[in-house]
């Protein structure tokens, strides 16, 4: 199993893998030329979210700058709206369904390290420093979704659909369709 397999499947991987890096420096390549575009050609950014995002649906705006892992393990519906200063950690996938708003400096991992300090570090790779070794969980994000600004979304979570988080919460776990949520850790206010 390679490395790669390794951290879609949420087992333990190398971080500093070879291939990993690689894909890791594509998107970090492509992630600083988005950045980096003038904000009134959209058709040349169009054209970097196209090479970076695993896919996106149509009339989806990403308003720079905007940073990712990979990029390509994320999948963005019809109609979402990332506003500037998100953080996708996408080393697993984060998929946001249509109509989702996501808030300025919404951060979305996918990626978690060990818990014990002993188990954080491989020092025998290719890269020639310490790196972390990583698990991962997927993100899905529903449709019709809003979550307000500065939220931290942590690996393993799902919002439902319809549901509405309110700015600075930390969502630790999956959340139900049509609620409203909020805090930290983040819980169900009401149903709506």
């Amino acid at each position: 199993m390679t490395e790669q397999e390794k951290m879609l499947a949420g087992e333990l991987y190398d971080c500093g893998d070879p291939e990993l890096m690689e894909l890791w420096n594509s998107g970090k390549n492509l992630m600083q030329k988005y950045n980096q575009v003038n904000y009134s050609n959209r058709k040349e950014q169009m054209r970097i979210l196209d090479k970076l995002l695993g896919s996106r649906g149509e009339n989806t705006q990403v308003t720079a700058p905007f940073y990712v892992d990979y990029g390509k393990f994320i999948c963005l519906g019809n109609n979402c709206e990332i506003n500037m200063n998100c953080v996708f950690l996408d080393c697993n996938t984060i998929t946001i369904g249509d109509n989702a708003l996501i808030a300025p400096g919404v951060h979305i991992y996918t990626v978690f390290h060990p818990i014990k300090a002993e188990e954080r570090f491989n020092t025998s790779n290719s890269v020639g420093f310490p790196f972390a070794i990583s698990k991962t969980a997927p993100v899905t994000i529903g449709e019709n979704v809003w979550i307000g600004g500065c939220s931290i979304i942590m690996p393993g979570v799902t919002i439902g659909d319809n549901v509405t988080i309110g700015a600075g919460s930390v969502v630790t776990k999956s959340l139900p369709n049509n609620v409203l949520a909020y805090g930290n850790p983040c819980r169900v206010i009401r149903t709506m």
